[in-house]
């Protein structure tokens, strides 16, 4: 009979304190076999996780949380966190509807001491803390664990220069992976190689280390001098000591699977005060064989079987594999075309691109402003730059798109992916808000394909065209419409809506993703004898009011459906634009995500939920266009 698991017998995180070492390597063992079977399962970020299990058993030992705290960068790596703080019952629900979500969350447990989703914000988020801290007149220690790929972000450079000029106390643990979604670029990136490639460092320092010990007392003058000759002997072994130039100790670099080792030198550096950054290096998908050959593909994976590693088979093609053959083509064509990326050539689907044209394409690492002002300087020199990049991350750029881009009226093309609910990954990563905050730029063109023939289309037009261009496409398969098509042709001039259907009682003017549920609804709504128009918008800025109006003018109503936040976006749009038009006594009906963070689940439940389904739009339309329709409809019991 198989002996009990250690993680089912010990009350957790604070019964850690009693394993000696070899329970410490099974616990590892154990907490690594629960994540392995749960993201099989349910998908979820594998290998980052699998690669800090030590340290985060080392960290609970040593700290006393929720009152001490850890900030996990990103937080995509906290799965043995979770386990360890009292949510394994739970650990099943990872990432499904209604269960525990696949990064941290205060509402969630108060082990998690802040949201986080995206990059470099941890250091920030802990100097913060630790200012709180010190103004409350508290005591406690507070760690940010932060990857060698998220330091590439800017802003956490900035806050390592604060936290090393206020002095405060404050402990940064970068795990040094040497990957963090894709392979690291950049100097930063190899300085930490440099840094790794000599051991050295450790030994000389040691020497120097048990030498001064063995002195004699002799005075405050020779305790400084030798303290000098100890710091030199870094400086002649590894060149720019970076972090201590920025105000840090700098302790390492160690085994980040070395439990024991990473417990003292985590008390070393809270001992020591002040900000100390330690730098660890560890194995991405450690301890799963699949995990550790390919930890690209197995980062953020879907479910897999175990005893293969073989990934299940998804719908496809999807909106990213269309994009990715269509950049290659276009990129055959025009020696001008430059694609960038923001550390995710494999999920933007420009790793082929990469291949076939290296010296043509740029990955700048987790640093999305950098991305679109560094095309903006190759658009002002008459390159055609594509900067492919998730729409929540696109966010962070938006000062750069409106001053360095919209403002000189460039031509850059977006390539906005994961534009809408992003699924199981969810609010941190949905797309909720990129038609919201694009529409309000001066002289941007923003797209949505309704399939991924269209997204071709749309992008050899943006390539010919002029000025900004954004094409927003969901993280789903891209099932085609079939309609009577309307190319794009060169020389088009602004993209027009395109009549997919025609009716007399209701206009469904729909965006991208939202096409097929338009038609689906017309379909529908067809058995109630109610005829609608469906509308292929193509663009939610600028919008072709003029087709649009020509339709709604002989309707009852128009219905707006959308991927995307209903505040400042695509329906508002059309509201305003029939108002202006002289058209604003038509009732405009809005459908798109609420004025709330949608959480985790898939995503085909998401919009569901939020009323992007077939049933609550067509129940709606019915419902608005009353007696109309009276007596029309079959049982209405069919649709509740």
């Amino acid at each position: 009979m198989a002996s009990p698991r250690l993680l089912d017998s010990i009350d957790l995180p604070g019964g850690l304190d009693q394993l000696d070492h070899q329970q410490i390597e099974q616990l590892a063992r154990e907490v690594r076999s629960e994540i392995i079977r749960t993201v099989a399962r349910n998908g979820g970020h594998l290998a980052p996780s699998l690669g800090v299990v030590e340290l985060t058993i080392a960290l609970h030992r040593v700290l006393k949380c929720p009152r001490d705290k850890i900030i996990w960068d990103v937080g995509h790596q906290s799965y043995a966190h979770k386990i360890l703080t009292g949510r394994l019952d739970r650990f099943d629900t990872l990432r499904k509807y209604g269960g525990l979500s696949g990064f941290p969350r205060r509402d969630e447990s108060p082990f998690d001491a802040f949201n986080t989703g995206h990059s470099s914000t941890s250091i920030s988020a802990a100097l913060g803390m630790a200012i709180a801290r010190d103004l409350a007149g508290e005591r406690y220690t507070v760690v940010a664990v932060i990857g060698d790929g998220s330091l590439t972000g800017g802003m956490a450079f900035e806050a390592l220069n604060h936290a090393g000029h206020l002095g405060r106390d404050l402990i940064v643990i970068l795990n040094d992976n040497e990957m963090s979604i894709s392979r690291n670029v950049g100097a930063l990136a190899a300085y930490l190689s440099r840094i790794r490639m000599h051991p050295g460092v450790r030994k000389v320092k040691g020497d120097v280390e048990r030498l001064v010990e063995r002195l004699p007392a002799v005075g405050d003058k020779l305790s400084i001098a030798v303290k000098r000759v100890k710091g030199s002997i870094k400086y002649l072994v590894v060149p720019g000591m970076l972090f201590e130039e920025l105000g840090f100790t700098y302790l390492g670099p160690i085994d980040g699977h070395d439990e024991a080792l990473l417990e003292r030198t985590i008390r070393d550096a809270r001992d020591k005060g002040g900000p100390v950054l330690i730098h660890i290096v560890t194995q991405k998908g450690r301890g799963y064989g699949p995990s550790e050959e390919n930890p690209r593909i197995f980062h953020g994976v879907g479910p897999f079987d175990v005893e293969s590693g073989t990934l299940k088979s998804k719908d496809g093609p999807w909106f990213t594999d269309f994009f990715r053959d269509a950049m290659v083509e276009l990129g055959q064509d025009d020696s001008r075309i430059v694609a960038i990326t923001a550390a995710m050539p494999d999920g933007t689907g420009l790793s082929e691109f990469a291949r076939r044209f290296p010296e043509r394409f740029i990955d700048v690492g987790i640093a999305e402003q950098h991305a679109v002002t560094l095309a903006c300087g190759l658009a002002s020199q008459g390159f055609i730059p594509v900067v492919a990049i998730y729409s929540t991350f696109l966010q962070r750029a938006y000062d750069q798109i409106i001053h360095d881009l919209a403002l000189q009226h460039l031509h850059v093309v977006l390539a906005i992916d994961r534009a809408g609910l992003a699924g199981e990954d969810g609010p941190t990563h949905h797309g909720a808000f990129d038609i919201s905050y694009l529409r309000a730029v001066p002289g941007m063109v923003v797209l949505a394909p309704k399939d991924g023939e269209e997204l071709r289309e749309m992008l050899r037009w943006a390539i010919l065209s002029e000025g900004p261009v954004a094409i927003r496409y969901p993280r789903d398969a891209a099932r085609p419409v079939l309609t009577t098509r309307v190319g794009m042709k060169p020389g088009f001039g602004l993209p027009k809506a395109e009549v997919l259907r025609e009716g007399k009682d209701v206009t469904l003017v729909a965006l991208g993703s939202m096409v097929n549920l338009a038609l689906d609804c017309a379909r529908t709504l067809s058995r109630y004898n109610v005829s609608a128009t469906v509308i292929n918008s193509r663009a939610a800025k600028p919008i072709d009011i003029e087709t649009i109006g020509r339709f709604a003018t002989g309707s009852a109503m128009v219905a707006t459906l959308e991927e995307n936040t209903l505040t400042g976006g695509f329906g508002e749009g059309v509201t305003q634009g029939l108002h202006d038009a002289g058209l604003g006594d038509i009732p405009v009906v809005r459908f798109g995500l609420p004025d709330r963070f949608v959480e985790h689940g898939p995503r085909s439940l998401l919009l569901q939920r939020c009323g992007l389904s077939q049933d609550n739009i067509v129940k709606s339309i019915l419902s608005q266009l009353g007696s109309r329709v009276a007596g029309r409809a079959e049982d209405d019991r069919k649709w509740t």
